[in-house]
């Protein structure tokens, strides 16, 4: 998922209006502009800029799941094409999965079975582009659906989050941006970027204000139960009987397998919407021209599921509720940037930068590469999420190098610390 777009220039990190590179092509940058013959150069690069837990070594990918795409592999029956919508028992026991917090049963025939988040909302705005259409996207959000809706020549509408109000979707603007062509409200959920978790009636409202403006939500739920703060993860797909949703997730983040691309387009439609004949052709034919994950993959997902155990589950939990504790603590400590809101899930968070407390800094993208140049740590500049002159900053690392890569934050800030 982490291949969003933004425009950046290396040489003066001067941000342009064009979206021109991917999120891993700016870390990419900020990387190379380390200066090895620096202080830099001396120092261990830390990056707090990657959603991929497994860069950390206190994440640990379950050894049965390893164990059961070795037993597919293995078994020399998964070599050969998958069904384009995914294979059967995967599908089903995704459904099964999924259903477990829904107050309705998913059948197999909701699920299609895609490479990773990513393809899943191209495939969300695939189906959902036509002539004059819109879709409400949050701000700040993740950059790679801009880029598939400037593909399919969809037009972008975006509404805020409010940070003084646990990154809550500002409805009243969701309601003004409306039209007869909003073809979708997109969530996220957990938040990426912002480490919120959204209330069951928070949820609710934003299912009202939907079927009040006559659209469908686009759930993204790549982080799904990756809650760790007062509020319980509610996938939106409860109010599925209210408004039309689209369920977007994977394996990625929950298992700690980012790489293996394993993830999922469910329609949680319970009054069949998306069962309407035209709308299911549609949806088949685009399949049959996508590559799914790897046949093995897919056929390892019902044990995947079935013998994960809640230990594991609640380790990572407890990882990240910790190294989210210490990315607040030590933020305390740098007088230039601040937390509105103490995340709550997810593996990240935005921090506000107050460029008035420094001397030498014009901006967030700036403060990245500089930061980068003389202090080997990499964080992601705020406008490749949509929000100038804030920072995301990922606490799904390892607790010694984040406190490490703070506490060398806190030195950039005193050494470009405008003098009073």
């Amino acid at each position: 998922m982490e291949s969003g777009v933004v425009a950046a220039n290396n040489n003066n990190y001067e941000s342009k209006t064009t979206s021109t590179i991917t999120i891993k092509g700016i870390l990419s940058l900020l990387v190379e502009s380390i200066d090895e013959n620096c202080d830099g150069g001396s120092k261990r690069v830390i990056s707090l800029g990657m959603g991929d837990p497994t860069l950390a070594t206190c994440f640990h990918t379950p050894k049965v799941v390893e164990e059961a795409v070795a037993a597919t592999l293995q078994s020399h029956k998964f070599h050969g094409y998958a069904p384009t919508a995914g294979l059967l028992q995967a599908r089903i026991a995704i459904a099964e999965y999924l259903s477990r917090d829904l107050p309705y049963q998913l059948s197999s025939d909701d699920v299609f079975i895609t490479c990773g988040c990513t393809q899943a909302i191209d495939v969300s705005v695939a189906m959902l582009a036509r002539p004059s259409a819109n879709i409400l996207l949050p701000r700040p959000g993740f950059p790679i659906y801009e880029l598939c809706c400037a593909f399919r020549g969809v037009e972008v509408r975006h509404y805020d989050l409010l940070p003084e109000k646990g990154w809550e979707v500002d409805l009243d603007a969701v309601e003004a941006l409306a039209d007869q062509n909003t073809v979708a409200l997109v969530i996220i959920n957990p938040g990426n970027p912002c480490g919120n978790v959204y209330s069951y009636h928070h949820l609710e409202k934003i299912a009202e204000t939907a079927k009040r403006i006559g659209t469908i939500v686009i759930s993204d739920e790549v982080y799904g139960h990756l809650a760790f703060g007062e509020k319980p993860f509610v996938p939106m797909g409860v109010f599925g009987s209210v408004v039309p949703v689209l369920t977007l997730g994977s394996l990625s983040k929950r298992w700690i397998v980012p790489g293996w691309r394993l993830g999922w387009f469910v329609t949680n439609d319970p009054s069949g919407t998306f069962r309407k004949p035209k709308v299911v052709e549609r949806i088949k034919k685009y399949f049959d021209l996508l590559g799914g994950p790897a046949t093995f993959i897919q056929a390892a997902v019902p044990q995947i599921i079935a013998h994960t155990e809640e230990v594991f589950f609640k380790k990572t939990i407890d990882n990240l509720r910790h190294s989210a504790d210490i990315c607040c603590k030590e933020i305390e400590n740098i007088p230039c940037i601040f937390c509105p809101y103490k995340p709550e899930g997810s593996m990240a968070m935005m921090v506000k930068l107050n460029l008035s407390l420094l001397e030498d800094i014009s901006d967030d993208i700036d403060f990245c590469f500089k930061l980068a140049k003389e202090e080997s740590v990499i964080i992601l500049p705020g406008t490749a999420v949509g929000l100038k002159d804030w920072l995301r900053i990922t606490f799904a690392a390892d607790p010694p190098a984040l406190g490490e890569g703070m506490r060398r934050i806190k030195s950039f800030y005193q050494r470009h610390a405008r003098k009073l």
